[in-house]
């Protein structure tokens, strides 16, 4: 018997199941994070270097974007919660495994191999997959709370996990984040169905008795069809504006400041758990922002949505190292920020739906999710690397500053909606 049959509320359910994938995204987002509070603690207790470490995060950081394309492609075609289980647990044991590390190259393995690739399963892609799947209405208001859940991982994890550093070490912040990722099996097992017509509902916001579309990976060699459906992708202009602009946004958001900022603050002499509580900020005006983003791109043009977040975000960054480091300079930094952390999401995705359909929208946002975390991944490793060089952060920072500018730029030669979606609608 499954599990998941008869389930009250209708397609109010819908809203049962972002809650649990909304704390999965949470967790996964707590754990991608973690290597910003595991760098000092791993530097005094092995000795390694920021640049050592930072590999690490860089090769977690780009698994995660990676695994992306693969993962939704592997939701159609072996199923959505077969997917998301596996990915979790391999989350957990990879975290765990690392408590018995004894060389840098093992903390590569566990925290940028293994985490990388299952918590690429259980991210933007997977959010998107959950909001196609379930929502007919509202999905800008959806995926922004969806990608919301990763600015209040933030929020939940790194002021704690960073007073479990301070107090104990690396250890007990791989033993939280193993523990925590492990208890969202039982959760996505019990509430997750495979898609809204394995209990006998439509989509939330859809007529009854409307027939699904049929999965574009749902037969074939899903390898095949990822790579296809690149291939296709490739050829147009408003792929690589997309590819583009998430690079810069992975390279200005998780590499850098999610990576780099706590350490940054300690150059300037600002304890660590203070330091992770200007991210645990940043999160809370994330929620908020992104989820007015994911309102906005419902009803405005997300061309002109995403020039103005990365125009924002860029002056922000090249304020920063001129800021003094004050509280107040650093609250206002935070907000500014956080505000416009993941705001890029929802406008990013309904894009993509609207240049390459329902139906391939969430796969090719998956290889557009990949160039964020390629982004995120160079900066990880750029900043690390340029700290050692220089001394400091305050040439990376600038950089990135600059790049999310350019990114303003990119997003407005994007075509006008109504151009992609004439174009989408077109026989291939």
């Amino acid at each position: 018997m499954n599990i998941v049959q008869n389930r009250p509320f209708g397609q109010r359910y819908a809203f049962v199941v972002v809650g649990v994938i909304f704390l999965s995204l949470l967790i996964a987002a707590g754990l991608r994070s973690t290597p910003s509070v595991l760098m000092l603690p791993l530097e005094e207790a092995f000795g390694w270097r920021r640049d050592t470490i930072s590999v690490a995060a860089a090769v977690g950081i780009f698994l995660y974007g990676l695994a992306g394309p693969f993962a939704a492609a592997l939701m159609e075609r072996v199923g959505l919660r077969r997917t998301v289980l596996a990915s979790l647990a391999l989350m957990s044991v990879s975290t765990a495994s690392s408590l018995l590390m004894t060389q840098s190259w093992q903390l590569v393995l566990t925290w940028g191999v293994f985490s990388g690739i299952g918590s690429g399963a259980v991210a933007s892609v997977l959010g998107a997959t959950i909001v196609n799947r379930w929502f007919k209405t509202n999905r800008g208001l959806m995926m922004g709370l969806m990608s919301a859940s990763s600015a209040t991982g933030m929020l939940v994890f790194l002021p704690f996990l960073a007073a479990l550093a301070q107090s104990g070490g690396w250890q007990p912040v791989v033993i939280a984040v193993s523990v925590a990722t492990a208890a969202l099996v039982p959760l996505v097992y019990l509430f997750v169905p495979e898609r809204p017509s394995s209990i006998g509902i439509t989509r939330y916001g859809a007529e009854p008795g409307e027939i699904e579309q049929p999965s574009l990976a749902a037969s074939g060699n899903f390898l095949t069809i990822t790579f296809g459906t690149l291939a296709q992708a490739a050829k147009t202009r408003v792929f690589w504006y997309l590819f583009a602009t998430f690079f810069i946004c992975g390279f200005t958001t998780n590499g850098l400041v999610g990576t780099h900022l706590i350490a940054f603050c300690g150059d300037m002499g600002i304890p660590e758990v203070r330091a992770a509580s200007l991210l645990a900020l940043m999160g809370i005006f994330d929620l908020i922002g992104t989820t007015l983003s994911g309102w906005l791109t419902d009803r405005f043009d997300p061309r002109k949505l995403l020039g103005v977040y990365y125009g924002i975000r860029g002056l922000s960054l090249v304020y920063l190292p001129y800021s003094g480091f004050s509280g107040v300079s650093l609250t206002i930094f935070a907000v500014l920020y956080g505000l416009d952390w993941i705001a890029t999401v929802p406008p990013t995705l309904r894009l993509s739906n609207e240049a390459f359909g329902d139906r391939s929208g969430p796969l090719v946002f998956g290889w557009v999710v990949a160039g964020h975390q390629v982004g995120a991944a160079t900066a990880a490793f750029f900043g690390g690397a340029l700290r050692e060089m220089q001394g400091d952060y305050v040439l990376a920072f600038q950089i990135a500053g600059m790049t999310a500018i350019a990114a303003a730029a990119l997003s407005l030669l994007i075509e006008p909606s109504e151009t992609l979606r004439r174009r989408a609608a077109q026989p291939a």
